[in-house]
């Protein structure tokens, strides 16, 4: 059975592994949820509002046509004000060989947060992989 997606945007939003006009069988008693979902690996578990929601959204790493790969970092998140976009804000040490000391630096990375994530504010701890532009 198909659920109509959340219809925000002035396009027709649908999920592009999913055919909306298949035909029903008819002794077919259970149906199934027709939405795309999958498995990213790499320890990370796949979020309830990712199976059951009715969002569309194509950069989503769990419904969506991205795979991550590369990098993955942690940051605390600076800013939430972006639709779908948060900043996340890394802390680093960088060495001064000539008073062979550290000094604190840091970099703002914007990630997009999939509308699986729902509860982000700011000063979260989070977890971003890196993916393909």
């Amino acid at each position: 059975e198909y659920n109509e997606c959340d219809q925000n945007e002035k396009a027709y939003q649908k999920q592009d592994a999913i055919f909306v006009a298949r035909k029903r069988s008819v002794q077919a008693s259970r149906q199934k949820a027709m939405r795309f979902v999958k498995n990213v690996g790499l320890g990370i578990k796949t979020p309830d509002t990712a199976t059951e929601g009715n969002y569309v959204d194509k950069k989503c790493p769990f419904t969506g046509n991205v795979s991550i790969r590369g990098r993955i970092l942690v940051g605390q998140v600076m800013s939430t004000k972006m639709k779908r976009t948060i900043i996340v804000r890394r802390d680093y040490l960088h060495y001064i060989k000539k008073y062979r000391r550290f000094e604190k630096r840091h970099k703002n990375i914007a990630a997009h947060c999939s509308p699986a994530f729902e509860g982000v504010k700011d000063g979260d701890i989070v977890t971003v992989g890196q993916c393909r532009p």
